[in-house]
């Protein structure tokens, strides 16, 4: 067990930590897609957070209209003050459209995280953590929210991947850590500083003030994590930020390949990590960033196998090289930002967007409680 402390101010659990902490002051946002739910993770998710007693709890759901009533249904069955909002509605994807945020018409869960943030603003404290971690427990959410009533205004959770005897995390250990690391080597400054003393960047898990809620410009899609953490460090800086210790953690596998595999995955994280760092001055030499990406990745992967080796662990060295040269391919100037507005300064008022929602959840027969 360590206590090393980063840039940032590293929280270690030693031992089962269920921190004092402001819970029934606090809204959690959960992201949901209809897949999900009543799957076991996901019931693990939703009755333990019964447990922990938030003032409110936002469901994000992604649903087509077939789905949604059944979904609704299965989310009536826990014991929690509970909103549902359709994210993917069309009352709600109209009222988006006639605020000139429709986009290109392709939602994802960063535009789910984002709507149910409008919503939740209005409590003190705002978490959010995903649906799908079989490892849930019931110290997370006051895990998160401690240092927010210790100095901070924003916290991010961070853990080790690690189930069926492998190391996963793969986009994150693989792609955005020895790119971040790389940039950091050839740039400096404050911000890159600030990114890579993240061990977990790509978590979900995050809790934050609701002043720095409304501030935070999220991406539609796979970008958000790296989008928050951007608008966090112009926020509050390395002062006002905390990262949490949530043990290990047990999430759903994506493939590499294919059109929500890992590989695109990462086009997603590096178009947002790349224009949060170009608008901040951070002049990036593409053409040979990912070669330097590359051999620093590499360098990586070869620890890793060090360290699965020195634990018992099954480790596919050349996989894993391979799936670095498959992020370097991602590696590309952005063509465009798709972060929404800060919430105080969007052209919609969240109330509106819930309103819609629930309108369209009652012509479908879905009326949550």
């Amino acid at each position: 067990m360590e206590y090393v402390q980063e840039t940032i101010t590293t929280l270690h659990a030693y031992d089962d930590v269920n921190p004092p902490a402001p819970v029934g002051r606090a809204a959690v946002v959960v992201p949901l897609a209809y897949r999900d739910c009543e799957t076991p993770a996901a019931e693990q998710v939703f009755s333990t957070l019964a447990t922990v007693g938030p003032e409110r709890v936002v469901v994000a759901l992604r649903s087509d209209q077939g789905g949604v009533g059944d979904a609704v249904d299965w989310l009536e069955g826990f014991d929690l003050p509970m909103t549902v909002l359709w994210c993917d509605a069309p009352a709600v994807e109209t009222a988006l459209s006639g605020a000139g945020l429709a986009g290109d018409g392709a939602g994802g869960k960063g535009q789910d995280v984002w709507l149910a943030l409008g919503l939740a603003s209005d409590a003190e404290y705002v978490v959010v953590h995903d649906a799908d971690t079989k490892s849930y427990d019931h110290t997370h959410v006051p895990r998160l929210l401690f240092p927010l009533a210790n100095g901070h205004e924003f916290s991010k959770g961070y853990y080790a991947r690690v189930e069926r005897n492998r190391l996963y995390g793969r986009l994150c250990r693989l792609f955005v850590i020895p790119l971040v690391r790389t940039l950091a080597a050839d740039h400096g400054g404050d911000l890159l500083r600030y990114l890579a003393a993240f061990r977990y960047p790509l978590a979900g898990e995050f809790a934050a003030t609701s002043d720095l809620v409304r501030s935070l410009r999220l991406p539609r899609g796979w970008g958000l994590e790296v989008g928050t953490l951007g608008d966090a460090f112009t926020a509050v800086g390395t002062a006002g930020t905390a990262q949490v210790d949530l043990g290990t953690h047990e999430h759903d596998h994506r493939p590499v390949a294919g059109q929500t595999g890992l590989g695109e995955m990462a086009r997603d994280v590096g178009r947002t990590l790349f224009t949060v760092l170009e608008e901040r001055g951070v002049d990036i030499d593409y053409g040979a960033l990912p070669d330097r990406y590359r051999d620093h990745g590499c360098r990586l992967v070869g620890q890793y196998a060090t360290d699965a080796a020195f634990n018992g662990l099954d480790h596919g060295i050349e996989a894993e090289r391979a799936q670095v040269d498959r992020y370097a391919e991602a590696i590309a100037p952005p063509d465009a930002d798709d972060r929404l507005p800060a919430w105080r300064d969007a052209p919609v008022d969240p109330d509106h967007i819930a309103e819609r929602s629930a309108e369209a959840l009652a012509g479908v027969g879905a009326t949550p409680r």
